[in-house]
């Protein structure tokens, strides 16, 4: 280590000018450098975050937020991210896994609403079976609710949960072309 004083004989100054000089170590093989001041950023960068390029998305966001960004309008948010993320198989994975659930629920509640209203025309049990299928109907809100708001958490985790049924097929849809 080099350090450069303005004049030679004085006392020590108050602020050394510090120079990295690389050593070459003969025992070691290896070269290393010496450092006794640092400019106040660290090497994870001036946040200290440790966040770097490298860890973002296509859509230049981390991972785990663009992941729980694909559940936050069902199948829409989960296209658009699964098209502008080619490298990225998490995001892939949680892309592919919102379409095929959300669009499955909103397929399912289309589906349930036709045979309620076909059901209500049979005479007799007609409003027996438009009841139950009513009650279902009312059922499937919270639970998609409580799935979307549970999803969005484990993926901003950082966490691949696979929906059973739905999960496999997720994966094998995020797998990064080679």
């Amino acid at each position: 280590m080099v350090t450069d004083r303005s004049t030679a004989g004085d006392a020590v100054d108050a602020v050394d000018a510090v120079v990295e000089e690389p050593t070459n170590d003969p025992l070691a093989g290896e070269e290393s450098t010496d450092v006794e001041a640092t400019s106040g950023i660290d090497e994870t960068g001036p946040t200290g975050s440790g966040t770097t390029a490298d860890t973002a998305t296509g859509t230049g966001l981390e991972p785990a937020v663009a992941g729980a960004l694909s559940y936050l309008l069902g199948p829409i948010t989960g296209v658009l991210f699964y098209v502008s993320e080619p490298e990225d198989a998490f995001v892939r994975f949680h892309a592919v896994q919102s379409t095929l659930v959300f669009g499955g629920l909103f397929v399912a509640s289309m589906v349930l609403s036709v045979v309620l209203t076909l059901a209500s025309f049979v005479p007799g049990v007609g409003w027996i079976a438009a009841a139950v299928l009513g009650i279902g109907s009312l059922l499937l809100t919270p639970v998609a609710f409580l799935a979307w708001a549970f999803l969005m958490y484990e993926a901003y985790q950082g966490e691949e949960y696979a929906v059973p049924l739905v999960g496999s097929y997720a994966r094998r849809y995020a797998a990064v072309g080679e």
